[in-house]
């Protein structure tokens, strides 16, 4: 596990634009990476979304809006946004598992929160590349 220099599990904070929803995931990151499919591309409005998932019991939402706003994306997962403000925070899986988009972080730029994969990159447009060191894969 990933722990801080004083030996408890690393913690993560994170929220939406507005501030309303806003999020503490403790532990160890998992899947950090990007995606192109058009689900993500729809979701967030951008061409490439950058993900890193967390046990759904790692997950607490701790903003004045409590848990964010879902809807029903796919067979086995919710997309999730800020009923106030309308940003875009993840994806609440059927498993428990919570996918955060890395946007919503209060520091995205810790090393553990760094992509190592890229998924879907089929639908993205031709001039868009993605610079990630690792090869493509689906997750």
């Amino acid at each position: 596990m990933i722990k801080s220099a004083q030996g408890k599990p690393k913690r993560y904070l994170g929220g939406c634009l507005c501030g309303a929803t806003r999020f503490e995931a403790v532990g160890v990151p998992a899947k950090p990476h990007t995606c192109s499919c058009r689900m993500c591309q729809r979701h967030t409005g951008s061409l490439t979304a950058a993900w890193v998932e967390f046990p759904r019991d790692a997950v607490s939402w701790t903003g004045p809006a409590g848990m964010p706003a879902t809807w029903r994306s796919s067979d086995v997962s919710s997309r999730a946004f800020c009923a106030t403000c309308g940003s875009s925070l993840g994806a609440i899986d059927d498993k428990p598992v919570i996918a955060l988009l890395l946007g919503t972080f209060d520091s995205p730029n810790r090393r553990e929160l760094m992509p190592a994969y890229h998924a879907y990159r089929g639908p993205r447009p031709r001039w868009w590349h993605i610079d990630i060191d690792a090869p493509a894969a689906k997750p």
